[in-house]
């Protein structure tokens, strides 16, 4: 078929394969481009297969030559439907990794299922013994509790309404969005999704089973952003569960686990889009980045992550367990910039003063499109296997 994007609510609801696979390939690149670690850390990603997770787990693959489990809950294709994305980067990345020699394995399911738990567990223990890094990059929307509870996440302010201008991305126009507070309810179960429980319970259910090494670590992501997106992401619900997690991780620490929450710099992703202010924020944000040339994608964040002490040696914190990998994005002259092309938009100077373009070139690359050297006019093979899940 040919594979075109169709953006509906903020999502690209199709993928192309071969555009995937040109992501993944740059990013790997990159990877080899920089610093080597090689110090072969067992690595484990939760949330391996788009955006931080995917660049993380290429990070260790190709930066530190390590054996990779990565597990994700993504979609193959089917009659005329794609795969969603994170499929077609999870089997270019086992495609590239079994070229250069490297192990990679991929489980596809609920990441916060007790099945999952013990697939995971079985095969850490059949292939790499035990593991020496876990990553928690998981993104997503609902979480089902054992008992079948059933928690959905929220992008609501807490206590007070929010009104501030926002970007209309289907017109690329500026707006006005009104966000309203979440009911004490929402905010427990926008934790209990994003916060740090199914984090800690990874880490438990792993080591009960003797599967960490001694010098294992982990690390999950976090974000924090500008007080003009604080009403709406660091004190509204998503803040509360990023606050968790960096709780989670004190409390692991507390208990012999070398746990850190790394925070992150803005970039655009799926969850990102649906979130009033933020993109907006973001498309001014990489205006100035870039150019100020401090602008990072994924790749280069998780490049300088692994580089940084992650890996070897111990990374630099500003208070115990979180790093800040925003802080180029936080800096004063940074953010000064952004506060002034924020109070000077108009729809008329919208471009002068922002990076709709890069906003929405992100954006598409998401999904596998708008790469050079990517037929998107020829026939193209949706279905596509993930070898190590189609075995």
């Amino acid at each position: 078929m040919i594979i075109k994007p169709r953006v509906k609510n903020f999502i690209c609801t199709t993928a192309h394969p071969d555009g995937c696979r040109q992501n993944v390939y740059e990013q790997i690149q990159y990877v080899k481009s920089q610093p080597q670690t090689k110090t072969k850390k067992r690595t484990l990603v939760i949330g391996c297969s788009t955006g931080y997770g995917l660049s993380s787990r290429i990070c260790a693959a190709w930066g530190d030559d390590a054996p990779t489990i990565g597990v994700c809950f993504e979609r193959p294709a089917s009659g005329n439907r794609t795969a969603t994305a994170g499929w077609y980067n999870t089997a270019a990345f086992e495609e590239f990794a079994k070229e250069d020699g490297i192990y990679a394995k991929t489980i596809c399911g609920d990441a916060y299922s007790k099945e999952i738990k013990d697939e995971t567990a079985k095969l850490i223990s059949q292939d790499l013994g035990q593991i020496d890094l876990l990553v928690y990059s998981l993104a997503a929307p609902r979480r089902q509790m054992p008992d079948g509870t059933v928690y959905t996440s929220v992008l609501k302010t807490v206590d007070e309404t929010f009104t501030s201008k926002s970007l209309d991305l289907g017109k690329n126009i500026l707006t006005e969005k009104t966000v309203e507070p979440a009911t004490p309810e929402e905010v427990e179960a926008t934790v209990r999704v994003m916060g740090g429980e199914d984090w800690k319970d990874w880490v438990k259910a792993l080591k009960e089973k003797g599967l960490l090494s001694e010098n294992f670590r982990t690390v999950a992501y976090s974000y924090i952003g500008p007080e003009m997106t604080y009403p709406i992401y660091n004190d509204g619900t998503i803040g509360q569960a990023k606050k968790d997690l960096y709780n989670t991780a004190v409390e692991m620490e507390k208990e012999g686990v070398s746990a850190y929450v790394s925070v992150n710099k803005a970039v655009v992703t799926q969850s990102s889009s649906a979130i009033p202010v933020v993109p907006l924020y973001m498309s001014i944000l990489y205006k100035v980045m870039k150019e100020k040339g401090l602008h990072e994608d994924t790749i280069q964040q998780m490049s300088r992550l692994w580089n940084g002490g992650l890996i070897e040696g111990e990374p630099k914190t500003d208070i115990p367990g979180r790093i800040r990998l925003d802080d180029w994005e936080m800096r004063p002259d940074v953010q000064g910039e952004v506060q002034e092309y924020w109070d000077k938009l108009t729809d008329e100077n919208l471009k002068e003063y922002a990076d709709i373009d890069g906003y929405w070139e992100e954006f598409y690359h998401l999904f596998g499109f708008s790469f050079d050297h990517v037929d998107y006019e020829a026939d193209t093979e949706a279905e596509r296997e993930i070898p190590s899940i189609s075995k």
